[in-house]
């Protein structure tokens, strides 16, 4: 793997607090870069993650109720370091707007304003989920990675629907995002990281074997 997101998905959902040792004992055991996320709601928080192992803090709920902590973050620790976790969900007349607390609760913020407004604030990355795709393995929101790809200027990585090799190919010729994030695929057997990278690389794409 290239890069380790280790998201504690109901933290914010259910206020639990950040779960700093398992997180440090990870770190221990990685040496590709490992951001971290789930109950973010304080630059305090990036500090404790930052000091127990983390490359980069990920952060959403908390992002959307108070903006200004992606400033404040950003400004402190650099930009590099802030990772903005979207969870978008298609609307019945099109577009798409963002949820929080594990894709359960609508923001209401439309998701290009709130992609671009973070990329104003400092966010140097997003990791991006279709509430939609998630968990489906159907393959990718294809539309929605485009657009948010094309809405800023900073890496996106795409996540949400991967369930076989040509789903993960399919949105890396059409989407072009920075990054494709998986999980489902590995965590069932279905194909390892070599795997998926000689796949890429035998049709076309460029990736770091």
């Amino acid at each position: 793997a290239d890069e380790v997101f280790y998201v504690d998905i109901v933290a914010s959902l259910y206020r639990r607090e950040i779960l700093l040792d398992q997180i440090a004992a990870t770190a221990r055991n990685l040496l590709v870069p490992f951001a971290v996320g789930g109950g973010v709601r304080t630059v305090e928080d990036f500090t404790r993650l930052f000091h127990h192992g983390a490359d980069k803090v990920v952060i959403n709920t908390g992002a959307l109720g108070e903006p200004a902590i992606i400033d404040a973050a950003a400004r402190v620790f650099g930009g590099q370091s802030v990772v903005l976790n979207v969870e978008a969900k298609r609307l019945p007349q099109g577009g798409w707007t963002c949820y929080s607390d594990c894709g359960r609760i609508p923001s209401g913020r439309n998701l290009l304003e709130w992609v671009k407004e973070a990329q104003e604030r400092g966010v140097g990355e997003i990791l991006l989920q279709s509430v939609d795709t998630d968990g489906r393995r159907r393959g990718f929101d294809v539309e929605l990675i485009s657009a948010v790809v094309d809405a800023v200027r900073i890496p996106v990585v795409a996540a949400s629907g991967a369930g076989s090799l040509d789903h993960i190919l399919d949105v890396a010729k059409q989407a072009r995002p920075s990054g494709i994030a998986v999980a489902s695929v590995l965590h069932y057997g279905q194909a390892d990281i070599a795997q998926i990278k000689r796949h890429l690389k035998q049709n076309g794409v460029e990736v770091a074997l």
